[in-house]
């Protein structure tokens, strides 16, 4: 999948959840919704996912036929229950 990332949205992704987006091209998509507890202007989504054998949480949004990753950061217990239906401890 090709990705996208805003370069400021990047340098903030890091300093506040220590990963890259660029890793998004590692996530192992395991489930998604899509995003409308607010108007965004644009369709978003959420994702929670693998990369590298551990549960994260993404945001992002369609262009063309690029994902432009908004959030990328390790997935909380809750949410992995909620939406990918396991025990964060299974992996």
């Amino acid at each position: 999948m090709e990705i996208e990332f805003d370069p400021d949205k990047e340098r903030r992704n890091r300093l506040k959840h220590k990963i890259s987006l660029a890793r998004a091209v590692d996530f192992e998509f395991l489930a998604f919704v899509e995003d409308d507890r607010v108007d965004y202007g644009e369709v978003r989504y959420r994702a929670w996912g693998l990369i590298d054998g551990a549960y994260h949480a993404m945001a992002f949004t369609l262009r063309g036929e690029r994902v432009r990753v908004i959030m990328l950061r390790r997935a909380h217990d809750k949410e992995i229950r909620r939406y990918v239906g396991q025990d964060a401890k299974d992996r």
